[in-house]
């Protein structure tokens, strides 16, 4: 291609750039905000809240910019590995899994350094300050980007990178198209993240992470859902998460005493750290997800990427590592030879494989919920049954907790959890912990005791 624009410079409009630089001649990156060198600036609220790389993810961010990590490591980040990583589920530390490898570091941080790895691409050039107002179509392809400043850039093919507001929908129906199908869950979460000062006080820990599981229906007050990592600046950033009338607000001092009703590594920074700025909140209506397989038709050399795409409930941090396969679903498409100027059909299937991967881990554990009302999927009562066995096998064994977060790290399909070795040796570790458990109904067994069931309020995607 000769020009190849990008609307939109957040995380998946950056990966979208990266992988076009080795198709076209140019690339025009079209960004609304103006960013700092420190990443700062952007627009978006939900930017300033703890972000996971998932491990996935992180195998990508490597593979479009090797020694990345390495280098965000020397600037501040901290890579947690082993049992420098703890998960906990109903307030208790899950079995050790293999592999373990998480970032500890801030969205804005790590978004700044890809952004200096891109603008340093021969051939691609960052429009800061500029935001897209439309397309122009040629016959049954796009030609070209009607821009805010009144230009309008000839293009040979277009991706939207921008975000949940993306405007597409409107343009293709203003040019006699069709909009994609739209799929919604209401969700109603809100989470709050706050920043502390970072000392020795949990020695090598770097991130730890807590969510309800299968004990939350009969033990509700067992831990608050949050997490925690250890990011650039000697800081904790701190992330609290609740539903509906749960959701939590900007009071410091409310912040720190559900930080007190979490799990250990939370309690010690709220009893142990100097809160180093305010409280964010961020409010999460539905995940949504368009569906743009099921159009008749649809223009030449046009892709969407990122929230545009799909946008899902962000407590189960898959969106950075959604954008990142989307990256690899776009090199796919182009490398297997398909023309740019047709619909890039083989594209859209790629991409749809992992958003239907993260949207059905997502919205099976959100239908837990007791106020989010559905659609509900086919066989979602035994689904719902399956995950929280898995879940529970999973804190005791690891095995099972292996298997667990590669499905979760999205390393490996949610189809990986009902294999039938899976499934076997769930019902084994589950066997052996019942012949040894206290009696259910003793109440001072605490979170340590072994969790006797009940409906998950996390299910296997926490």
């Amino acid at each position: 291609m000769k020009r190849a624009v990008v609307l939109g410079g957040s995380y998946a409009g950056l990966f979208a750039a990266r992988v076009l630089s080795g198709y076209a001649d140019e690339v025009v990156v079209l960004d609304a905000d103006t960013i700092g060198e420190d990443g700062l600036g952007r627009l978006a609220p939900q930017r300033s809240q703890l972000h996971a790389l998932l491990a996935m993810g992180h195998a990508r961010l490597e593979r479009w910019f090797p020694g990345l990590t390495e280098e965000l490591v020397a600037a501040g980040a901290r890579l947690g590995e082993g049992d420098e990583v703890r998960f906990y589920v109903d307030g208790r530390l899950k079995a050790p899994a293999e592999g373990t490898r998480m970032l500890g570091v801030t969205r804005p941080f790590l978004e700044s350094r890809i952004r200096r790895r891109v603008a340093a691409l021969p051939g691609v050039r960052l429009v800061a300050g500029e935001a897209a107002r439309g397309l122009v179509f040629e016959r049954d392809r796009v030609g070209g980007v009607r821009t805010a400043s009144g230009e309008v850039l000839g293009a040979e093919f277009v991706v939207d990178a921008m975000g949940r507001s993306s405007r597409l929908g409107e343009w293709l129906e203003g040019a006699g198209w069709e909009r994609a199908p739209l799929g919604r869950m209401r969700i109603d979460l809100g989470y709050a993240t706050a920043t502390f000062r970072r000392g020795d006080e949990l020695g090598r820990t770097v991130i730890a992470h807590s969510t309800p599981g299968p004990a939350s229906d009969y033990l509700p007050t067992l831990t608050e859902p949050g997490g925690l990592a250890a990011v650039e600046g000697d800081r904790w950033s701190v992330v609290l998460a609740g539903y509906a009338d749960r959701r939590p607000g900007t009071d410091p001092k409310e912040f720190r005493s559900r930080m007190r009703r979490c799990v250990e590594p939370l309690r010690t920074v709220a009893d142990a750290c100097e809160l180093t700025g305010g409280v964010e909140t961020f409010h999460f209506a539905e995940s949504r997800r368009r569906d743009y397989l099921r159009l008749p038709r649809f223009p030449g050399g046009l892709v969407v990427v990122g929230d545009a795409l799909a946008s899902v409930n962000p407590v189960y941090g898959q969106g950075l590592t959604l954008a990142a396969l989307q990256a690899d679903s776009l090199a796919a498409h182009l490398r297997s030879g398909a023309a740019w100027h047709e619909p890039a059909r083989g594209y859209f299937r790629r991409a749809t494989a992992f958003v239907d991967a993260a949207w059905q881990l997502s919205t099976t554990a959100d239908l837990a919920q007791p106020h989010v009302e559905g659609p509900y999927p086919r066989g979602y009562r035994l689904l719902r049954w399956a995950g929280d066995r898995i879940t529970e096998a999973s804190v005791l064994d690891p095995v099972v907790n292996t298997t667990y977060l590669n499905v979760i790290n999205m390393v490996e399909p949610p189809r990986a959890l009902t294999r039938p070795a899976t499934l076997l040796r769930t019902a084994r570790v589950l066997a052996r912990a019942k012949r040894t458990a206290p009696v259910r109904g003793e109440r001072g067994r605490g979170p340590d005791a072994v969790s006797p069931g009940g409906p998950s309020s996390g299910g296997p995607s926490c």
